[in-house]
């Protein structure tokens, strides 16, 4: 005669039995009708006693956790290296963000056979009384024992089984697909021992709460509202988060099963946040006032100087005379003429135009016309001035001199005959020779407008 189950033991046994139940049917509305063998096959399959029987011969192909390794490469298998299943509230306290913010209420993962880990996931992850069936079991509940069976000796070696699925399928080993870092811990850089080997782990838990949270914040009713009132200008009792330049990591390919449970609800989607420095505020963008010669300013930027410097140590090398060594100068020169026209485009859209008429401005006239071209639209004279054309080769020139004044301090000799090669450089390099052109067609626009 069966044992006496308590009311709560009778709950539990009800909800086990209705869950095998609902899956059984979910099998059987595909079969065709007259498919009577196989019909009979999984009616006898379904039985409680004989479904949970043939989950609990699996157990050891699945492992519940928090932190696991497939994510790093999908081959590795559970008894091949180590998962790790961590309550939050036992990590120790970082300032960073990390799995011990999540608290009390987490999702489990599961990782292992992709065949069987969605009916374990899901059979386990049952809520009764607000806990799940895994949490009963790893609290070795007496009721959930009762539930499993009646017989008394089979379920509590049943409730033992699902009780350990949260514990590693191997000591703790790494795995040479694995990502590795060794950190060295002593002083003796060649001897091993003075090594650690920090193998990082998949936070798959703290994965799934920042999914969560950034698809209700992308895609929530709450969220949607808060955007349609933005768009209609109208007032709205809170606002919505955006998440600039958000990427997305897939894991698994077309089978993100084969990666953990987790990771195929969310399809392998796997949210990243822009990992950036922050952006330097700048005052703004100044005019070069009080000074005779804009590249003096231009000489100062980091790129600048870093190319120049580049460049310099190429040539104290005395590379030899063959295509590769002058493409290397080539290359150098044509970065330089790049920094030049950013250097006056930049200019030209920060600075407000006519700022080269300011009494402080001692620029010579040609690099004022270089710098300041949106002047010409209110002043007549600069504008005849403009479209004399000689302005743009007497920039040449300033270039060719002042490159060639950067090697002043070096060994090499600069003359002539390389000032003339940077001013040659710079009148027919065609970047230089095309913003020419469209602020000559932008001028002409403004003037017939005017007109």
């Amino acid at each position: 005669m069966p044992p006496t189950l308590t009311p709560r033991a009778a709950a539990l046994r009800a909800l086990i039995t209705d869950f095998i139940r609902q899956r059984r049917d979910d099998k059987l509305n595909k079969l065709a009708p007259d498919d009577d063998a196989k019909r009979e096959a999984l009616l006898a399959n379904y039985q409680p006693t004989t479904w949970l029987s043939n989950l609990v011969q699996r157990a050891l192909e699945v492992q519940f956790v928090t932190h696991l390794l497939k994510a790093t490469h999908p081959d590795i298998k559970i008894t091949e290296a180590t998962n790790l299943y961590c309550y939050p509230n036992k990590l120790p306290p970082h300032q960073e963000v990390g799995s011990h913010l999540l608290g009390p209420t987490f999702n489990n993962d599961l990782t292992g056979n992709a065949a069987i880990s969605s009916a374990f996931y899901k059979f386990l992850e049952q809520k009764f009384d607000g806990k799940a069936l895994l949490e009963l079991a790893t609290s070795r509940d007496s009721d959930f024992a009762a539930a499993l069976s009646n017989d008394s000796e089979l379920s509590q070696k049943w409730l033992e089984i699902f009780a350990t699925l949260q514990q590693p399928r191997i000591n703790l080993a790494s795995h040479s697909r694995a990502k590795q870092v060794y950190w060295l811990v002593g002083y003796e850089p060649a001897k091993d021992e003075h090594y650690h080997l920090l193998a990082p782990l998949y936070p798959s838990a703290l994965a799934q709460r920042l999914y969560q949270t950034i698809q209700e914040h992308r895609f929530g009713e709450a969220a949607k509202a808060a955007r349609q009132a933005r768009r209609e200008q109208r007032d709205h009792p809170h606002g919505y988060c955006d998440y600039p330049q958000l990427a997305v990591q897939k894991l698994g390919g077309t089978k993100p099963q084969n990666i953990s449970q987790l990771n195929s609800e969310r399809k392998g989607n796997n949210y990243l946040l822009a990992s950036l420095p922050p952006q330097w505020q700048s005052l703004g963008l100044k005019p070069p006032l009080n000074t005779e010669d804009a590249l003096l300013r231009f000489g100062r930027r980091n790129d600048v100087r870093r190319l120049v410097r580049q460049l310099r140590v190429f040539l104290e090398s005395q590379p030899p005379q063959n295509k590769d060594a002058q493409d290397r100068r080539d290359d150098l020169g044509n970065a330089l003429l790049e920094e030049l026209l950013l250097f006056g485009k930049e200019m030209h859209e920060g600075l407000p135009p006519g700022w080269s008429a300011d009494t402080r401005c001692r620029l010579p006239e040609y690099q004022q016309l270089w710098l300041d071209p949106w002047r010409a639209d209110a002043d007549a004279d600069f504008a005849a001035r403009w479209h004399g054309e000689d302005w743009p080769q007497e920039v040449a020139k300033r270039f060719g001199r002042w490159l060639n004044q950067q090697f002043d301090a070096s060994p090499l000799e600069m003359g002539d005959a390389e000032f003339r090669h940077w001013a040659r450089e710079l009148a027919g390099d065609l970047g230089w020779q095309a913003q020419h052109d469209q602020t000559r067609r932008q001028l002409a626009a403004m003037a017939k407008e005017q007109a």
